[in-house]
């Protein structure tokens, strides 16, 4: 028995010292904004103990000798709550199974012959407690009340000379009032950019009966030590990801408040400011057509040719063709070639005779419209462009392949079913579709265009102030020339904001500028925080860049395969070394917007990794990335929003390509 209490108490202290390790380690993590809310489940060993005395059973058998110790291993399962609204404290919540079961020491009966008693004892046990983190750190301590209910009592009793009984305990609490206390460090498992945060937890504790023992006769107590592991889930901020070819500044504080010190202010400023840039852009096709709630027909936004103007409609066309303007972030040019999908689909099942499609429309619980909806897309095909009816296939669905409305979806149900109203365009011949190192993806061949963007996204000064969206009632920017001359710039909520260089320069070529943030926090107070920069305009020789585009799925942030073989194999080949490579990431807007800046920084980090693992493999050095998450920030959407197919192309990640 002394072997066992040691082996017990061995197993405690490796656990206690795994989490106390966790404290020197703690100084190389990572720093990041950490979730409030985690939830997640527990697993753990009670090595229990026994002690006083237990000798009536139940009104039907009282042993002739005493038990007195005993001890037992029994599994301890929970799923748990935690709230951490800071790095010192918080608070823990566990429902758990926990089984308190052992066996006794045997004693020796009158008769000179051996007894022998094991018990389960389980309950299920709401355990809520204080969360103290006493460094700041993964490592932290709890402590707190539990309440047991009891759900299984029985007893197995043995005596060599008379036939063994199995029963219930009598006079057993139903409801137990005990506490614990213990100590636990949380081991961050996934990457510091992910939106979802995993953390495994090892955890020791000690509980014990204090207030309430098990049986109101005799005295048995119960003392616990529990060692296990937690593992748990987050969805946390995290800080904007800026990775600069430009001046990037942090900095003074003049007014030291609390609050400043979860608030970093910095400023992205470029070398020079590009006026414009002449973009050649590989435009993704979104393979669907949309169509209003209520109606069947194709909507009239759709360009529909008489079967006349389709005998000399051209792809090629729509590459110089329609409004010349990529300026201030949406862009009439691309929404033109997107809307002339039925009649690019046209020309190249004519242009392909070889070729075939599928057509899946979609209507919310009625499958027989949606295969109207898919009819009608193949009758404007074959009476407008003479496509063989055979070559096109069509069916209904309730729901299209992948749906923005998921199942328990209770928000903005509106927006989400006017997506999932549409017909799906699908192919498997390789002539209507992307070619990656040769192998055919499910995407339709992207369109050439060509324009003039104005005011292209590294001409912006982009202002960050990390933690603004949850500390702060708003901020404003104060940007001062040197003949102090003041512009003026806000309110803004969110952690992050732009203005174009032009339009601090004005009509200036050059300028050096003072920059203040002012912002106050959700209880009044004031914080002041500045910085410098300083812009000058470019020459009058024009830019010329890359651009292509990466769409997404609602709520996803995962390229798929086909997409990072596109990153892999078309666009890295294209980044000349010490070019600029900008990547700016997107979503409509529906969702939170926190949720949604989040996303977009997964969306556009994503494609930054994949880019940069495939110019290592190619040996390119120099490159040099601008990587931003705008969200669903319409001032630098690609689109508006009130259009599902807009929606859907603001769903994006955006890359530019630059040669310096």
């Amino acid at each position: 028995m002394l072997q066992y209490h040691k082996s017990k108490q061995k197993i405690a202290i490796v656990f206690l010292l795994l989490i106390l390790a966790g404290i020197t380690g703690q100084a190389q993590l990572t720093k990041r904004v950490q979730p409030v809310w985690w939830f997640g489940e527990s697993a753990a060993a009670n090595f229990n103990h026994y002690q006083g005395t237990t000798q009536k059973l139940n009104s039907s058998t009282i042993i002739p000798s005493a038990f007195h110790t005993g001890d037992g291993v029994k599994p301890y399962l929970s799923l748990l709550t935690e709230y951490r609204p800071n790095k010192r404290w918080g608070g823990m919540l566990n429902i758990a199974y926990d089984n308190r079961g052992g066996k006794f020491k045997s004693v020796m009966a009158p008769c000179n012959c051996p007894e022998n008693l094991t018990t389960n004892l389980s309950y299920v046990a709401i355990e809520p407690s204080i969360r103290l983190a006493p460094f700041a750190s993964s490592f932290y301590l709890f402590a707190g009340p539990t309440i047991s209910f009891n759900v299984a009592k029985e007893f197995t009793y043995t005596q060599e000379k008379q036939s063994d009984v199995t029963g219930d305990w009598s006079d057993l609490h139903k409801t137990i009032l005990s506490a614990q206390a213990g100590a636990g460090f949380d081991l961050p498992l996934s990457a510091k950019t992910s939106g979802t945060q995993m953390t495994l937890s090892p955890f020791a504790s000690f509980q014990t009966d204090f207030g309430t023992a098990p049986r109101s006769i005799e005295s048995l107590a119960i003392y616990t030590i529990r060692a296990g592991v937690a593992l748990k889930f987050g969805t946390g901020k995290k800080a904007a990801v800026i990775i600069p070819d430009a001046v990037t500044t942090t900095v003074t504080q003049t007014i030291v408040t609390p609050a400043e010190k979860e608030i970093q202010f910095s400023v992205r400023a470029p070398k020079v400011v590009p006026l414009q840039r002449q973009v050649k852009e590989t435009f993704p096709l979104r393979n669907s057509v949309f169509f209003d709630m209520g109606s069947t027909e194709i909507p009239n936004r759709y360009v529909m040719l008489s079967p006349t103007r389709a005998l000399s409609f051209k792809e090629e066309e729509l590459q110089e063709a329609q409004p010349a303007n990529l300026s201030g972030g949406r862009s009439a040019r691309q929404l033109a070639v997107y809307h002339n999908i039925l009649n690019i689909v046209g020309d190249r099942l004519r242009s392909n005779p070889q070729s075939a499609i599928a057509l899946a429309g979609s209507s919310d619980k009625n499958p027989a419209e949606g295969k109207v909806l898919a009819e009608n897309v193949k009758q404007y095909l074959v009476n407008t462009f003479g496509i063989n009816a055979s070559r096109i296939s069509t069916e209904g669905r309730d729901k299209p392949v992948i749906p923005s409305e998921q199942p328990g979806a209770i928000r903005e149900l509106g927006l989400l079913r006017e997506g999932d109203r549409r017909v799906d365009i699908e192919s498997v011949s390789p002539e209507l579709l992307m070619q990656v190192g040769g192998v055919v993806s499910p995407f339709l061949r992207p369109v050439q265009i060509r324009g003039m963007e104005a005011d292209p996204l590294d001409s912006h000064v982009i202002f960050t102030t990390t933690g603004a969206s949850d500390l702060l009632k708003s901020w404003s920017v104060d940007v001062t020339d040197d003949q102090a001359n003041v512009q003026h710039y806000g309110p803004y909520t969110q952690d992050q904001a732009s203005v174009a260089g032009k339009t601090i320069l004005g009509n200036a070529t050059q300028g050096n500028y003072k920059i203040v943030m002012v912002g106050q926090t959700k209880n009044g107070m004031a914080v002041r925080k500045e910085s410098s920069v300083s812009l000058m305009k470019a020459n009058d020789a024009l830019q010329s860049g890359l651009r292509y585009s990466i769409l997404f799925d609602f709520d996803r942030s995962k390229s798929i395969a086909a997409y990072e073989n596109f990153l892999t194999e078309v666009v890295t080949p294209l980044i000349p070394e010490n070019g600029t490579v900008i990547i700016h990431g997107h979503t409509d807007i529906i969702g939170e917007e926190k949720y949604n800046l989040n996303l977009s920084h997964d969306r556009a980090t994503g494609a930054q990794q994949i880019i940069e693992r495939a110019l290592l493999k190619a040996g390119k050095k120099g490159v040099k990335f601008e990587t931003y998450g705008f969200g669903e920030d319409e001032s630098m959407a690609p689109f508006e929003n009130n259009l599902p197919e807009k929606r859907f192309y603001n769903r994006t990640v955006i890359i530019d390509i630059v040669a310096n």
